[in-house]
């Protein structure tokens, strides 16, 4: 056993001491607590930086031995039912933690510029250390039951950071809507693991994946009982790695502070439900039907959350989506068996996306000193354009992190994605066209997301807005001492103001220019280099981790680790066979035809030069008017409308369960409670017309009694002698 194995609980340990401590010295003493408020940062920092290092030496002891260790002590023990509680080191386990670790470090220290101006500065630090403690113990635990005590404890941090702000409505609606989608999944998760372990009578990883298939190879077990546990297992999951149908929560979840929203996109929330497929997939193997059942959930995710992503506004919600779109990436190969491209995809996608929305984070502060505080513009890419001139840093990382979303090589994303589209091809042709055409998708909306938001020009000051279409504005804006110019390069466009908004208009007569003071306009600048630390530190894993899948020759260290860490432990790791680069070049072909036709889409569309009419552009892009093409119309609706599903499940389950309880409380008033009350009132009736008939005469009582004693005499002889 190596020394560092001993003290494996120091990892969950410690980010957890930090939220403990922070929470009680907030309850205790608050006035000094937040006065404090950088200390209690700086100790979140160091207590998880302590932890990654801990972290990166086990995953170091894994790479020199790769010997599975467990620590387990008795819990609950008696003759009926026995647990253990403890922590799993293995290979799976060894990544998630240096995958967790690293990110939440780079997104704590992020967060220490970002949330400086937030009364809830100390609290965010508090919930986002527990978040991290509960993520650790998760992918540490050794059996499903202290998974999912962990799993609880995720729930419900994410359901604290996403509404951190809960005095906001929509903050407070949709941290209750990401805790009521993620019930129905932890629901069905508990009901599959209490189902297995009747079936096998173990809570143990090695034991319960024995036993089971030594009940399905001996027909031992009910076949479709079976299935029936592993599909509520998988229900888990699907609410918790947002796929398709239980995915609703994950864009409102944007509602949060954008650092959450690296937080849950990238290594922790969204990653537990394909870490528990990844664990279980030695279970989930033995069962056809519920790999198939998983790969098409995980095509429908992915293909759905690209083409909401299409027309998305808000920076942050297309991002969203996009983390949906990818997760369903993950689900599709773990469903076909690909289980190495399917984990080693998590593991780029983590740093990409944290980049990504980190840097959509550095963007949203800047916008806020031009248009104030409102999540409806300062995430609105309406109000954007042009933000690569200000902010330099935050541009080229943001372009690093869409080269390698959208599966560019050399960049990390690239080399699991390919696998991914490689080896639905080779599974099922229906899936390979459907991971193949979110490529190019992913590519579209990616580069669209881009364009507006860092090409062109700004379309937003402090004081006025204005809105040219196309983005890729036929002018310059120019400073020149005191006035502001607008210089239009076609003569035929003219800048003309309505209300808040201006716009291109068509002249053909002269050239005009727009003239403004310079003191009414503000222009973003740069982040902090707290900020800027991060975003350049993801973008090394952005730029190189993606070469540990390269096919190199056997015996190398990139194909070493690829065979090794991603791929099940129940495998014998030298049964894989490197791959060759001619063959992997023709594979890569296929999918990167598809990826750089998006992005030439987009490149027309929101590029530096449109090569559209402007008028047409406008249209395409507002989908308002009436002779629009009802094709680019049907898109435009479907993706800005989120598929029509909210609105659907709206009135299905909202609306629905509404009218369900009014009927309940109809039928429980006028039927339940109308019986009971009518005995009540039948019985009162009785005894009120009863006591007219008590006179106090004895000799009305006698002939009461004998005119009744004989009715009943004459009415037996007449019934006896009619039968």
């Amino acid at each position: 056993m190596e020394f560092i194995y001993q003290f494996v609980w120091i990892v969950p340990f410690l980010p957890f001491v930090a939220s403990i401590s922070i929470g009680l010295n907030l309850f205790f003493f608050p006035k000094s607590t937040k006065s404090l408020r950088h200390i209690w940062a700086i100790l979140s920092i160091l207590l998880l930086s302590i932890t990654m290092i801990f972290s990166f030496n086990i995953l170091w002891q894994q790479i020199s031995d790769n010997t599975i260790y467990r620590y387990l002590w008795s819990w609950i023990f008696d003759k009926q039912i026995g647990l253990k509680i403890g922590f799993l080191i293995d290979p799976l386990t060894s990544i998630m933690l240096v995958l967790i670790t690293t990110v939440g470090l780079l997104v704590m220290i992020y967060s220490d510029s970002y949330m400086s101006h937030d009364q809830g500065y100390v609290r965010f630090f508090a919930y986002s250390s527990l978040f991290t403690a509960s993520m650790l113990g998760l992918v540490l635990s050794p059996n499903p039951i202290q998974i999912y005590i962990f799993w609880e404890l995720v729930g419900m941090c994410s359901y604290s950071l996403i509404g951190f702000w809960s005095t906001r409505p929509s903050a407070a609606n949709a941290c209750q809507k990401a805790f009521i989608t993620n019930r129905i999944g932890d629901f069905g998760l508990l009901l599959g693991i209490s189902g297995f372990y009747r079936m096998t009578g173990s809570f143990e990883f090695e034991t319960l994946f024995k036993r089971f298939n030594e009940l399905l190879v001996n027909h031992e077990i009910n076949f479709y009982f079976a299935n029936l546990c592993a599909f509520l297992l998988f229900l888990g999951p699907i609410a918790k790695s947002a796929q398709f149908p239980l995915h609703v929560w994950l864009p409102d979840a944007m509602e949060g502070p954008t650092p959450v929203s690296a937080l849950i996109h990238a290594a922790t929330m969204v990653a537990a439900g394909i870490s528990l497929i990844a664990r279980l997939f030695p279970l989930f193997q033995a069962l056809p039907s519920i790999m198939n059942l998983i790969s098409w959930i995980g095509a429908i995710t992915a293909l759905l959350g690209a083409t909401i992503a299409l027309a998305q506004k808000d920076l942050k919600k297309g991002l969203a989506y996009s983390t949906m779109s990818q997760l369903g990436y993950m689900m599709l190969a773990l469903g076909i068996g690909s289980y190495q491209a399917g984990l080693f995809h998590s593991i780029t996608h983590a740093y990409s996306k944290a980049l990504l929305f980190l840097g959509s984070g550095s963007v949203i502060y800047s916008m806020e000193s031009i248009v104030g505080y409102s999540p409806n513009k300062c995430q609105n890419m309406a109000f954007m354009g042009g933000l690569r001139k200000y902010m330099p840093i935050t541009g080229i990382t943001f372009l690093i992190g869409t080269f390698s979303l959208c599966g560019i090589p050399p960049f990390a994303r690239f080399w699991s994605k390919d696998e991914i589209i490689t080896d639905s091809w080779l599974y099922f042709s229906s899936l390979g066209w459907i991971s193949w055409i979110t490529a190019g998708l992913t590519a579209f909306y990616m580069f669209r997301i881009y364009f507006l938001t860092f090409e062109g020009h700004l379309r937003a000051n402090s004081n006025k807005v204005f809105f040219i279409y196309p983005v890729s504005i036929w002018g310059d804006l120019k400073s020149n001492n005191s006035k502001l110019e607008f210089i239009s390069k076609e003569k035929n466009f003219i800048l003309e103001k309505y209300d808040n908004f201006f716009d291109i208009k068509e002249n053909k007569n002269k050239n005009l220019s727009f003239f403004a003071d310079v003191k009414n306009f503000v222009f973003p600048k740069e982040s902090d280099n707290k900020m800027l630390f991060s975003l350049l530190v993801l973008t090394l894993p952005t730029l190189f981790i993606g070469f540990l899948g390269a096919p190199f020759p056997q015996g190398q260290f990139g194909s070493d680790l690829s065979s090794q860490w991603l791929y099940p432990m129940f495998k014998n790791s030298n049964e894989i066979i490197a791959g060759n680069w001619l063959e992997f070049g023709l594979n890569a072909i296929n999918s990167l035809s598809i990826v750089f036709i998006g992005i030439f889409i987009a490149f027309i569309l929101y590029g530096p030069v449109s090569f559209f009419p402007q008028n047409l552009e406008k249209k395409f892009e507002l989908s308002l008017e009436k002779n629009l093409n009802p094709f680019f119309s049907f898109i435009y609706n479907w993706s800005y409308f989120r598929g029509y599903i909210d609105g659907y499940y709206e009135i299905i389950f909202v609306k629905g369960i509404r009218l369900l309880a009014q009927s309940i409380s109809v039928f429980d008033e006028w039927i339940i409670d109308g019986i009971v009350n009518g005995f009540g009132i039948l019985t009162s009736f009785g005894g009120e017309g009863t006591k007219y008939l008590e006179g106090g005469r004895i000799s009305s009582y006698l002939f009461g009694l004998i005119f009744s004693m004989i009715s009943l005499l004459l009415f037996l002889i007449s019934f006896g002698a009619m039968s």
